[in-house]
Formats: structure tokens, sequence, C-alpha cells
């Protein structure tokens, strides 16, 4: 015979309850499913990506052969000049269609004095070709820098410069101001890379190279190790040659600035970015303005030339920078580049 399932009785009801009609279905919705006809926002719309789509695009800052949508003079001269730059009261030949085909929009052209020239020259390519071949990686390209062509192709080898780019393409930190990829999770460092720099150097035959890097938060020493064999390498295989490097923090460790800087090191350079109150606004929340002044202090300390950089035009005042310059000169007495004062002006 059959068994029979409980029956169950609530007290304050005559009905009866089983154990099959005590859950009820509940609709379930799936993450595919198409929303609603208001699906909610999470932030206001704003028109800060429209305006910067329809901007100047790297083309525009490079010089080009004519074409039949403008008729532009162009010249590599850098200074401006009636003869090569049309008037302003004829819009048409200041003007250009950019785009796909069938959404093709019109934008302004910049003036010949602000374009540059497309790299071209031998030391360029022959730069650009061994870092291919090798799989290094530069800020020259990464941050997509115009001047690139004076610094790779300079008049002769030990003129030209470079900034390599060490542990990768991708950073574990989101500055505001970076155009460098990022990722939680970054690729494994490659360990075949500070023999790959030392090689391409040597090969190039340059005075004077800049080492910098991506931060790797994701490793337990911040890739201090990965640097310092670099720089090593670099110095046994052209000790004549100066090597500056470009570190990040490395979370605040300062016994991994000490590894970096015995390492054979010419000049270490950490950069503040911007005024201490625009820190938290401009820098990834992991950086700190007070942090980095530490960082060049225990550099400076081993004897080190330092050194770091700052961007204007953030919205910083006249106060919060003679309070910065004042940190950087009392407390670090770093080598601060004055000509950075210009960036974003």
């Amino acid at each position: 015979m059959a068994s029979k399932a409980p029956r169950l009785c609530c007290l304050y009801s005559t009905r009866t309850i089983t154990p099959h009609s005590v859950r009820q279905p509940y609709p379930r919705t799936f993450a595919t499913e198409a929303p609603g006809p208001n699906p909610p926002t999470n932030r206001l719309r704003t028109q800060f990506s429209d305006r910067l789509n329809a901007g100047p695009s790297l083309s525009d800052f490079v010089t080009s052969p004519p074409s039949a949508e403008t008729s532009v003079p162009l010249s590599s001269n850098l200074s401006p000049s009636p003869l090569t730059d049309p008037p302003i009261s004829d819009p048409a030949l200041r003007t250009a269609l950019v785009g796909p085909a069938g959404r093709k929009r019109e934008i302004t052209r910049l003036p010949t004095w602000l374009q540059t020239p497309i790299p071209n020259s031998p030391n360029y390519k022959r730069i650009k070709s061994d870092l291919r071949g090798l799989n290094l990686h530069t800020v020259c390209e990464e941050a997509r820098c115009p001047n690139i062509n004076d610094c790779w192709g300079g008049s002769h080898k030990s003129a030209a410069t470079a900034t390599i780019m060490l542990m990768g393409d991708t950073c574990t930190r989101g500055c505001r101001f970076c155009s460098v990829k990022t990722d939680r999770k970054p690729p494994p460092l490659d360990p075949h890379e500070p023999e790959h720099t030392a090689e391409a150097l040597k090969r190039w035959g340059l005075g004077y190279v800049v080492l910098t890097s991506v931060d790797r938060d994701d490793l337990a020493d911040g890739g201090a190790h990965h640097f310092a064999e670099t720089i090593s390498k670099i110095k046994s295989k052209a000790p004549g040659m100066l090597v500056e490097a470009l570190t990040g923090d490395f979370g605040g460790d300062l016994e991994m600035v000490d590894l970096v800087a015995g390492s054979g090191l010419d000049v270490y350079a950490h950069n503040v970015e911007t005024v201490e109150a625009l820190t938290p606004m401009v820098r990834d929340r992991r950086a700190g303005f007070r942090q980095s002044l530490r960082v060049l202090e225990r550099a400076k300390g081993g004897g080190m030339i330092t050194k770091t950089s700052v961007m204007l035009g953030l919205g910083e005042t006249e106060e919060q920078m003679w309070e910065m310059l004042r940190g950087m000169f009392i407390t670090n007495r770093s080598s601060f580049r004055e000509d950075m004062f210009w960036e974003g002006l």
C-alpha cells in the first residue's frame, strides 16, 4: 500500500495545506531578458563623449598628402606662415570630411604649425622593427606621443632617446589622465624581457634611455625585481649608457625602492602628477601625494639623482602649486622638470 503524504493544518484556517502547496512559484527573470520600456539608469547622460568623439583625430596632428576634399597646402615647417596657412575668412580650405562612407562629418583642420611630420627616419624604422621583433613596448607608442619622430629619429644614434615600458602594456591602476590599458589581472611577466631590452638598447647605441613600467599591484614586489634585473643587464651590456627609471610607488614598499635604486641606476624618477588637493580626482585611489614624496625621499637618501614631473591645467590654484613646490624642494630636494609645468595649458 502506497504511503500517504503527510497533511498539515493551519491553526487559524480551515484550509488544509500540503507540502506541495507550501512553496509558491515566483516569476524568474534572466540576464538576457529584454529590458522594459524604461530601463533604470545609474548616471545622468552627458555630452562629453559626443564632444570628445567629434574632436580632432590623430590624422589631424600629422601631415598627409593633399586630397580632393581639401586643398590645404602642407609644410613641415612648424612656424605659422601666411603662404601655407589659408586665410581664416575662407573656411572651405580649413575643413575636411572624415569618417566612414555614409557617416562622414566635417571638421576644422589644425593649422600647419601644429602638425607634425609622419615618422619616416631610418632610426625610427630600425627602433620600431627591433621593438616588434623582441616583443617590447614603449610609452611613446602606448601614449600616442606626437613627438615620437624627434626622440626616435635623432640626428645620430647617440642623440636618439626612447622610453621602454616594462612588464607589458596593461596596468592594474586606472589613473584618469592615462591612456594605457588597464586590467585587474594582466598577463604574467615575460622572463626574457630584461635580456631582450638590454640587447635592443645595445644594438641601438642610444646615449640615454628611460625605463618605465605599468603598475603591477598583482605582484608581491610590484615588479621591483624585474625592474632591477633589467637595469643590471643593460649596464652589463652597455656600461656607458645612462639609464633613468621612472617607477611607480610599489604600493608604498620602500624596500622595493631601495632595490631598484641600488641596481646601477643613474636617475630615479617618480611622478607626483598633480597637486595634493587634486590627487584623489586625477590619480588612482591607491596612489597618494605623500606616498610619492616618501618614495622620492627614500631614493634621494641613497645618494640618487631624483626627478619628478607634474601636469598643469587640471584646476589647481597658485597657492596649491607653491605648496607642492615647497614639498618637493624642501623635503626631497629633487630635480623638478620645469618644462613639464606647461603640460595641459
